[in-house]
């Protein structure tokens, strides 16, 4: 009996994916929920699981090509058996020269995620061989699967000596999750009165609290207390304190959210994903920390889902990780303001007339001038740092 496989159900967002990976070819074997091939949309990537076991009969579309939600991309004959390989020739190289190939695919592959690592072994590529274009010169899947498009493996490849004063240059295309990420900046630039403000932060008491209970934090939640949650914590209390920062522009209206969905910038080989912590008004610190060590996890596999990106009022983002001192964040459209973090330096500053040293912290906010003044973004920073200077306050509403 033969089984389609459909490209999974897109949400009115996405309208179409692009066929990024085949990992099978027509008459492997293949079983039930092995991954066949994964689609590039415009946000994630997807992986599409074999519905049965059986045999791969049929590729319906090739690396590159576009489909639509609910589109059949390829037949598999359920319960078939894929035929036996025909025997090598006579002259064929030995079994270890055989083996080369999966030995280079490993080479210099230590360092791949799960997904990169399956690309490399497939279509046997020598890591080694590729260009990174991930943090610190990382190769990624993307490069990987780039580079398998180019033509013949690195091994077939000639030694080509460099060229005396020569100017190399490399013209890729941009994936769709980068020319999304680039359309979504423009559309921010070109139709948001967004203007910056800042302030700074002392964070020693949120660093005594830390030190003080996080072993019991951890021993108590199975997660280790960062300092996100204080800031997702500090930020959906203000929220409530300042709804226009919590909404939105719809023509000529403004969308007030009884809720604080707030968006955590997270980066990721493939650019920036915003994965939405939602109702985080209801949230404990220890449901932040287990939300955004998920996300973590899920966005190095690459397993975030379409569900897991949508939606959104507020958006966090933490420059300070790659140890940015201070920046402009941009706002990321229907949201109307996005909170900056940056790095923790120990300053001299006063308190109490007295001279001390601190760790501390800037702080911007980003928001759209048409809905926003100057002043509610101003009192709505303030009130961040109040909370995060006496953290006790959060615990209580205050």
């Amino acid at each position: 009996m033969s089984t389609e496989v459909k490209v999974p159900v897109l949400p009115e967002s996405v309208s179409d994916a692009t066929i990024a990976t085949w990992h099978k070819k027509a008459g492997d074997a293949v079983k039930r929920d092995e991954n066949l091939v994964d689609l590039e949309t415009d946000k994630v990537v997807l992986e599409v699981p074999a519905p049965v076991d059986g045999v791969l009969k049929e590729l319906k579309f090739q690396q590159g090509d576009t489909v639509t939600s609910q589109q059949v991309i390829a037949v598999i004959e359920e319960g078939a058996v894929a035929a036996a390989p025909a025997p090598a020739p006579a002259a064929a190289a030995p079994a270890p020269a055989a083996a080369a190939p999966q030995a280079a695919a490993a080479k210099g592959s230590e360092n791949l995620s799960p997904a990169g690592l399956r690309v490399a072994t497939e279509e046997k590529i020598d890591v080694s061989k590729v260009a990174g274009t991930g943090r610190d010169g990382r190769v990624t899947k993307e490069d990987l699967v780039n580079y398998g498009k180019g033509g013949a493996p690195a091994a077939a490849a000639p030694s080509v000596a460099p060229t005396p004063g020569a100017r190399p240059e490399e013209r890729v295309p941009m994936t769709r999750i980068r020319a999304r990420i680039a359309e979504r900046l423009m559309q921010s630039k070109n139709s948001i009165a967004m203007l910056t403000s800042f302030n700074e932060v002392n964070l020693a008491e949120v660093s005594k609290m830390r030190k003080t209970l996080g072993e019991q934090f951890e021993k108590a939640n199975g997660v280790k207390l960062g300092f996100m949650s204080f800031f997702v914590k500090a930020a959906a209390e203000a929220l409530k304190r300042h709804p226009i920062i919590n909404a939105s522009v719809d023509g000529n209206d403004i969308v007030y959210h009884g809720y604080q969905d707030i968006s955590i910038a997270v980066a990721t080989d493939k650019g920036l994903v915003t994965p939405v912590l939602r109702d985080t008004q209801n949230m404990s610190f220890a449901d932040v920390e287990k939300g955004i060590a998920n996300y973590a996890k899920k966005a190095r596999e690459g397993k975030l889902g379409l569900d897991d990106l949508q939606g959104g009022t507020f958006t966090i983002t933490n420059g300070g990780t790659f140890g940015s001192l201070l920046s402009t964040p941009i706002v990321n459209p229907p949201q109307s303001a996005i909170l900056g973090m940056h790095t923790i330096k120990e300053r001299a500053i006063v308190e109490n007339g007295q001279v001390i040293a601190a760790p501390m912290m800037y702080l911007a906010i980003s928001y759209d001038h048409r809905i926003i003044d100057g002043k509610d973004a101003v009192l709505f920073l303030v009130d961040i740092k109040n909370q995060l200077e006496n953290p006790q306050r959060m615990l209580l509403g205050m």
